[in-house]
């Protein structure tokens, strides 16, 4: 009945009286706007996605022991440190020499994965040879690590990664390149133009994402530098490797104490009082 009256309005009024009609009338006909409903977990479904993400075997953590032996700048002397850890069986696991600010006096940082009795006995028997000045355990030290690591990593795809390993792999005669679909040899210039472009930018986002830049780039690979921890740079070779390690140079671990700010830093030495308890203590 409303609608038959607007109808009549919208037809015998002005043109202002009609637009005020049909307006009315388009509005009672308009339908509801769709309303989204997001999915709740439930309380069995996050508990079951919370344990499904946990890992499942906590390996116990292998401790690095880092070892900062200043040493005098001559000849020999890298060959006698190495040579007397060699000897007692201590498998080093990075070694790095460099010289200092000082014109006769080298640092060299080391990196040993033995037990704490056993590293302890390691330094004195490196602070006892002749050319070296001192050695000092950084171990349980608040340190900054950084690690160069130079990668040359192929941006063609990886199954021309995986042609070019079983190509210099002796025991796979019977590998056929062409026989995947995706491989470069397969597809035309154009797209294996655009593939090239989309595995650059790939690597250059994780590059970024790690703090590190691209210093080569040619028509088959980059060359990747990055500045890190030793355990950030595993961690990048670990995503850089399903488009192809070709290359990789890591300098190994260099390491220097933090310094305190201020002597407030300082642990500052607890009373006897908060030690013992001086109302449990018998009168006089």
């Amino acid at each position: 009945m409303l609608r038959t009256s607007i109808q009549r309005q919208l037809r015998s009024s002005s043109s202002s009286t009609a637009a005020i009609a049909y307006k009315l009338l388009r509005n009672k006909s308009r339908p509801p706007l769709p309303t989204l409903e997001l999915p709740k977990w439930s309380t069995q479904g996050a508990l079951s996605s919370i344990l499904y993400e946990a890992p499942n075997e906590q390996k116990p953590k292998v401790q690095n022991h880092i070892l900062n032996c200043l040493v005098q700048n001559e000849p020999g002397v890298l060959s006698l440190v190495s040579g007397t850890l060699a000897a007692r069986g201590f498998n080093i696991e990075s070694l790095v020499v460099s010289s200092t600010e000082v014109t006769d006096l080298s640092r060299m940082t080391i990196v040993l994965r033995e037990k704490d009795a056993v590293i302890e006995q390691a330094r004195r028997q490196i602070e006892g040879l002749v050319p070296v000045y001192a050695v000092l355990d950084y171990t349980s030290a608040e340190i900054i690590q950084r690690e160069l690591l130079l990668a040359r990593i192929s941006i063609l795809g990886p199954e021309y990664f995986e042609d070019l390993i079983k190509h210099h792999d002796s025991a796979a005669v019977d590998h056929n390149p062409a026989a995947s679909k995706f491989h470069p040899k397969n597809l035309s210039h154009s797209e294996v133009l655009r593939l090239k472009s989309e595995y650059l930018q790939s690597i250059q986002t994780i590059v970024s994402q790690f703090g590190g830049k691209i210093v080569d780039l040619s028509d088959r690979n980059c060359i990747v530098e990055l500045s890190a921890k030793p355990s950030r740079i595993s961690s990048f070779l670990t995503l850089m490797r399903p488009f192809g390690i070709l290359e990789a140079a890591r300098s190994g671990l260099m390491a220097l104490p933090r310094t305190r700010v201020s002597p407030e830093d300082e642990e500052a030495v607890p009373d006897v009082e908060e030690i013992v308890d001086v109302s449990s203590l018998p009168p006089g």
